[in-house]
């Protein structure tokens, strides 16, 4: 895939993630030559932005939008791995292992993205001690995130982590204005494929949990009107 520039181009001087963005450590200088090194573009939703088993072009930065991270299992079901936003970094552990990406990246929606440099980035992370620590610290996020989620998949049932779902895309997405409302839509069968369970068993426990008043839906936006009751169903300590 060749990446072409978006207009206008964006920097990480100014960028409105930098806060949230592991590159918030560096300085004005290295910022400047990080810019230097980068190539923004725009991915329509459901569009790939990289493949599995496909060689890494260099890092992802997304500016703005949703990404899902998924794989196939043997039977060719999706399972979404991870979902990532604005300010967040992809295929790190593929430069930094010299490995091929394990997953495919699609937009859910309108994303703007930042690839930066291979061989820039790899010189920055080795030469610079704080962007190497705030690394490994993300991909030990990354690892204790995998594991919970193994132990939710092999110890809670179904209806349990439906719940638990709900409230990870809370925690990754907030809140619309209304304090409420889930600030990400997913059909269905993705939320299916983040909880490792049938379509259809997703779509009559979401039925359950509207009839019993935890959550509210309006096609593929969900409220969240009852938080305590829907976190004690995902036995999780409210």
């Amino acid at each position: 895939m060749r990446v072409k520039p978006s207009d206008p181009i964006l920097s990480c001087l100014t960028c409105a993630k930098g806060s949230h963005s592991i590159f918030s450590l560096l300085d004005n200088e290295q910022l400047e030559e990080l810019n230097i090194h980068k190539s923004c573009t725009t991915f329509k939703k459901g569009q790939l932005i990289f493949a599995e088993n496909a060689l890494p072009l260099g890092l992802f930065c997304i500016n703005n939008g949703k990404i899902k991270l998924s794989t196939a299992g043997p039977d060719g079901k999706e399972q979404i791995l991870r979902l990532v936003k604005g300010g967040d970094i992809l295929g790190y552990r593929s430069l930094l292992a010299n490995d091929r990406y394990h997953c495919n990246a699609v937009a859910l929606e309108d994303s703007s993205v930042c690839v930066i440099d291979k061989s820039f980035f790899m010189s920055l992370a080795m030469s610079n001690q704080t962007l190497c620590l705030a690394l490994f610290k993300k991909i030990s996020d990354d690892l204790k995130t995998a594991e919970e989620h193994i132990v939710s998949l092999s110890q809670k049932n179904v209806r349990e982590r439906v719940a638990e779902a709900l409230l990870f895309l809370k925690a990754t997405y907030g809140f619309e204005a209304d304090g409420q409302t889930i600030n990400v839509q997913l059909s269905r069968e993705e939320l299916a494929d983040l909880v490792g369970t049938s379509t259809e068993s997703t779509i009559r426990l979401l039925s359950e949990f509207n009839t019993s008043k935890l959550i509210e839906l309006a096609g593929k936006k969900i409220k969240i009107t009852h938080l305590e009751k829907l976190t004690k169903t995902a036995n999780l300590l409210y």
